[in-house]
């Protein structure tokens, strides 16, 4: 942000969705844990005081950031086929938690969902319906799913590397600092998988998400 812009970001009046827009931004800096009324307010160059006007606390907060990320996950789109639009919001909810590491043990955490979460979610569900799922198998359908999303986005916001030359050296690191003839399978592993050319833990991503919609398809026709 350049001198002007940020004079003019300070003379800008004071909402709640600036408020939180700043909140999200500031989180993706320094974390969720450390984001406070004062840190905040220090963001925004403004009293702390000035923010419970648009906020009764840090829990608001949190209430408000969660309905941000949500509104950043694609829905499923409705022309397509349940299991297409599925794979699109998935992998969508993917890219945003990517964006928002800090955001993803919030999400299903808030006592007060906003309008973007409920929408969200009711679009989830319909697309799921569409499937021919009964409610029973929608509502395991969905636990999985958000499960298999939210747990990756985990793991891979705490792997060193997510892939790459990075994640290559490690392993080879790794692997070399082994003990010889311990640990024959991660060996076998690392040198006859994560070594080879093209490596991504990231690719798993797609795999895992394909196995689980036909799983559910499956189920759902019988």
């Amino acid at each position: 942000m350049t001198t002007t812009n940020a004079r003019d970001a300070a003379r800008a009046p004071l909402t709640r969705a600036r408020v939180l827009e700043a909140a999200v931004a500031l989180a993706d800096r320094i974390g969720i844990e450390a984001l406070t009324i004062r840190r905040l307010a220090t963001e925004l160059d403004v009293k702390p005081m000035a923010l419970y006007h648009h906020v009764a606390g840090k829990e608001a907060i949190l209430d408000g950031v969660v309905d941000l990320v949500f509104s950043e996950f694609d829905d499923p789109p409705p022309d397509q086929p349940w299991k297409d639009g599925m794979r699109h919001r998935c992998a969508s909810a993917r890219e945003v938690l990517r964006r928002h590491p800090w955001a993803t043990p919030l999400l299903e955490s808030r006592r007060s969902p906003g309008p973007a979460t409920l929408h969200h979610h009711d679009a989830v569900l319909g697309c799921l319906r569409r499937g021919g799922l009964s409610w029973e198998l929608t509502a395991h359908a969905y636990a999985l799913l958000d499960a298999f999303v939210y747990g990756f986005a985990l793991q891979e916001a705490a792997l060193p590397s997510a892939g790459g030359a990075e994640m290559v050296d490690m392993a080879d690191q790794m692997a070399q600092a082994f003990p010889a003839g311990q640990y024959p399978n991660l060996v076998d592993f690392t040198t006859q998988h994560v070594l080879k050319p093209g490596y991504a833990f990231g690719a798993s991503f797609e795999v895992g998400l394909d196995l689980l919609l036909n799983g559910i398809d499956a189920a759902a026709r019988r």
